[in-house]
C-alpha cells in the first residue's frame, strides 16, 4: 500500500463567503448547528464536529473524520482578503489520534504537510504567504490518507491563524518569486537569454557564459505575461550535438517554459497571476472527450489526446529532475528523489544533490544518478525521439541500479543476483509469473508508479508500437506485436495488479503535473486510474 494516495483531486473555487484579513473562527469557539462557523466543507469525504476535550487552546478544537477511502473531496475551507504587499504567516495545530491521514496546509495553493507518525500530541504546521496582489484566497486544510489508513478516522485542529504585516521590503519578492535554471552545452559563451514583459522592457538576462555549467536564480516578476528568448550564435541550439544544455523557468514547483533543442533562437511566452500560468495545472477539460467509450476504443481516444506533445530533448531531462524530483514526501529533504534506492519507511543509504551528482561516472551504488527509461531505450529502437525524451516514463535513478536493470522487463523475483540497498531485485522471475527469464523488480512503493508509465506508452505510441516487438529479445519478452493489447498476458496481468495495489500517490500527481507542463501532455492513468479497468478487462 503506497504512501501519501491523494484523496482529493479537484478543488471547487468561488466559495461564497464573506472575507476578512484574518482567518475568521480560526479557534473553532464559534459553532451553529453543529458546524463550524465561517468554514465549509467539499463534498462528502470529511465530516466537522466541535470537540471540548482535546484542544490547544480556548474551550474546543474541531474534530475533522475523514470517512472514504475513495477519491473523494476532503477540503475543509474559507475564503478571506489579502493585500498586495503583505505578508501572512499561517499556521495551524493539528492532533493525529491513528497516524493513517496527513493534514496538509492549504494557502492559496498546496503548502506543507502534517507528520501522522506524531499521533497523541499537537503539531504545528506553518506557512509564510507574501500577497503579490489584493484579492481573495482560499485558505485551510485537506486530508490525505497514508499506509494503515482504516476507511475512517479522526484529526483535531485548532488555532488556525494569520499574522499580517507590513511589506518586508528589501530583498524580498512580493510578487513571482520566479527560479530561473539553465544548463549550457559546451560552448556556453554562444548562448544568452532574456526575459521580456510585455512592453518589452527587459527584466532579466544573461551572456558570457561559462561551458557545459549549470545556472540557477531566482528572479521577481509582477503579474503579467513575459516573453523568454534564448539565442545560440551558432544556430544549433544547447542540445544535443555538443553536450546537453536545456532551461527551464518555474514558479512554486510547476514549470512554465523548458527546452533546450533549437537552432538560431527560441522564444517562448508564460503568464503570471490571474490571468493565467504555465501550462500545467488540474486536468480540467483535458477529458471533456472522453466520454461513454470503454475497451480499446477508450485507449485510442485517449491515444488521439495524447500523441502530440512537444519533446524538449534528452538534455532537458536533467532540468526536469533539479525543480521536479525532489524528495518532498520522505524524508523531505530536497535530494534527487532515486526510486532505486528510495527507502519509504527508513534511512536512505546515500543522497544526491540536484545537478551537482548528475551521472557522470560510477563504480557502485551511490556514485550518480542517471536517467532511466523505464520502457527501455532497446524497445523502441535507440535514441529516437519523442520516445526517448518522453518524460512520462523516464525516472531519476541510482546510475549503477540502472545499469543492473538495463533492458531487461519489470518482474516478480524468485532468485536474486542483485539486491539495491532499497531492496530492488534483479534476478529469476517467480514460477507464478508466467515467465522463466530474468526480471528487475521494483520495490512496492514505486510498482504502481511504473505499470501506468508503461501503460502510458502503450496508449502514447499506439500507432507505432506493434513494429516495436522485434527490435530486442527483452522487448519481444513483453510486447504481443499488437496495438491494443500491446502486452504479453504475463506483463499485462503483472501491470494491471501492480496498478491495483500500489495506488496513485500525491508524488505522481504532481510529477504528471510537472510533467504537462514541461512537454503538454498528460499520463491518463494517473489522472483516471480507473480508465485502466475500462481498457484491458473490457476486452
Amino acid at each position: 500500500m503506497k504512501n501519501n494516495k491523494k484523496l482529493l483531486l479537484t478543488l471547487l473555487s468561488g466559495l461564497s463567503l464573506m472575507a476578512n484579513a484574518d482567518v475568521l473562527n480560526g479557534n473553532f469557539e464559534a459553532w451553529s448547528n453543529t458546524s463550524a462557523d465561517n468554514w465549509t466543507t467539499v463534498d462528502s469525504g470529511i465530516s466537522v464536529s466541535q470537540n471540548t476535550t482535546t484542544i490547544k487552546t480556548g474551550a474546543s478544537s474541531a474534530a475533522i473524520t475523514v470517512n472514504t477511502a475513495t477519491q473523494s473531496s476532503t477540503d475543509f475551507l474559507q475564503n478571506i482578503a489579502v493585500t498586495a504587499g503583505q505578508s501572512y504567516d499561517f499556521s495551524v495545530w493539528v492532533y493525529h489520534t491513528e497516524g493513517g491521514l496527513k493534514a496538509r496546509l492549504f494557502a492559496d495553493g498546496y503548502q506543507g504537510y502534517s507528520n501522522p507518525n506524531l499521533v497523541n500530541q499537537w503539531q504545528q504546521v506553518s506557512y509564510t504567504y507574501s500577497a503579490a496582489s489584493t484579492k481573495e484566497i482560499a485558505v485551510g486544510l485537506r486530508f490525505y490518507d497514508t499506509t494503515g489508513f482504516d476507511g475512517s478516522e479522526t484529526v483535531f485542529i485548532d488555532d488556525f491563524e494569520p499574522t499580517a504585516s507590513a511589506g518586508t521590503g528589501g530583498s524580498a519578492c512580493l510578487a513571482n518569486d520566479v527560479t530561473f535554471s539553465l544548463t549550457t552545452d559546451q560552448y556556453g559563451y554562444e548562448t544568452s537569454w532574456s526575459i521580456t514583459d510585455s512592453n518589452n522592457v527587459e527584466q532579466a538576462s544573461g551572456s558570457n557564459l561559462s561551458n557545459s555549467t549549470s545556472y540557477n536564480e531566482n528572479i521577481c516578476l509582477t503579474d503579467g505575461a513575459y516573453t523568454f528568448t534564448i539565442n545560440d550564435s551558432y544556430g544549433d541550439g544547447i542540445c544535443c550535438t555538443y553536450g546537453n544544455g536545456s532551461y527551464d523557468i518555474s514558479l512554486a514547483g510547476t514549470s512554465l517554459v523548458s527546452g533546450g533543442t533549437f537552432t538560431q533562437t527560441e522564444s517562448k511566452i508564460f503568464t503570471l497571476g490571474s490571468t493565467g500560468g504555465g501550462s500545467g495545472g488540474d486536468p480540467g477539460t483535458y477529458y471533456q472527450s472522453i466520454t461513454t467509450q470503454t475497451g480499446y476504443s477508450l485507449k485510442t481516444a485517449l491515444h488521439d489526446l495524447i500523441k502530440n506533445h512537444t519533446a524538449q530533448g534528452y538534455g532537458a531531462i536533467w532540468t526536469f529532475y533539479a525543480n521536479h524530483s525532489l524528495d518532498t514526501y520522505f524524508e523531505n529533504d530536497g535530494s534527487i528523489l532515486d526510486i532505486y534506492s528510495e527507502k519509504p519507511f527508513g534511512s536512505d543509504s546515500y543522497t544526491y544533490t540536484k545537478v551537482t551528482n548528475q551521472c557522470g561516472s560510477y563504480s557502485g551504488e551511490g556514485g550518480c544518478y542517471n536517467r532511466e527509461h523505464s520502457f527501455p531505450k532497446s524497445w523502441f529502437g535507440g535514441k529516437i525521439e519523442p520516445m526517448n525524451s518522453d518524460i512520462h516514463h523516464i525516472f531519476a535513478t541510482d546510475g549503477f541500479v540502472n545499469s543492473k536493470r538495463g533492458g531487461f522487463p519489470f518482474g516478480e523475483v524468485a532468485s536474486a543476483t542483485f539486491t539495491s540497498t532499497n531492496n530492488s531485485k534483479l534476478g529469476t522471475a517467480t514460477s507464478a509469473l508466467g515467465y522463466n527469464g530474468t526480471v528487475f523488480e521494483p520495490i512496492d512503493e514505486f510498482k504502481g508508479d511504473l505499470a501506468r508509465a508503461q501503460l502510458y506508452m502503450a496508449t502514447r505510441y499506439q500507432n507505432v508500437i506493434a513494429n516495436w516487438q522485434t527490435n530486442s529479445t527483452y522487448g519481444d519478452a513483453i510486447l504481443d506485436g499488437s496495438s491494443n493489447k500491446v502486452f504479453e498476458t504475463w506483463q499485462l496481468n503483472m501491470l494491471l495488479r501492480w496498478h491495483a495495489n500500489d495506488p496513485v500517490s500525491q508524488k505522481e500527481i504532481d510529477r504528471n503535473e510537472a510533467a504537462y507542463a514541461h512537454q503538454g501532455n498528460r499520463n491518463p492513468f494517473v489522472d483516471h486510474p480507473e480508465y485502466v479497468s475500462k481498457i484491458w478487462t473490457a476486452n
